[in-house]
């Protein structure tokens, strides 16, 4: 349960199970809460010979939005959190159905709608270093405190 250093993980936040994160690839299981949002991020370039992580999703159950970079949709389902909103930059919506693929350099951003259920979504990618993750919020704490 990752919610960025924020307390807010309601808004801004996300379930996530790790199957496999090797060299090569990764395998996800991510769980969003209904309005709640990741928030909005990048996969740089690592190195050479990494230009970082690209990603594809599914969506196995519910309704999840992924915002990224193109021409802004005029009445998008999801909507950046209260207060948050200069940190929500990227608005050309695209629903999750089948699969989604996100090329690396790209800056998604996901959310959910109002539907009383949590959605579930399946992320295969490569190698994800998310240490390496450049977050629009400069209030994200990417690393992992642990509270009782």
């Amino acid at each position: 349960m990752a919610d960025f250093g924020l307390g807010e993980y309601e808004q801004t936040g996300l379930g996530l199970l790790v199957y496999v994160n090797t060299a090569r690839c990764c395998a996800k299981e991510l769980a969003l809460l209904p309005r709640q949002t990741c928030p909005e991020h990048r996969h740089p370039p690592v190195s050479a010979a990494n230009p970082g992580k690209e990603e594809t999703f599914r969506c196995r159950w519910g309704t999840v939005y992924l915002y990224v970079p193109g021409t802004r949709t005029a009445r998008p389902h999801a909507r950046a959190p209260r207060g948050r909103e200069a940190w929500y930059t990227v608005w050309h919506e695209s629903r999750c159905g089948r699969a989604i693929n996100i090329p690396s350099h790209q800056t998604p951003g996901t959310g959910s709608r109002p539907d009383p259920a949590a959605r579930f979504v399946s992320e295969f990618s490569t190698q994800s270093l998310d240490e390496k993750d450049i977050f629009t919020d400069p209030e994200i704490q990417r690393f992992t405190k642990v509270t009782a």
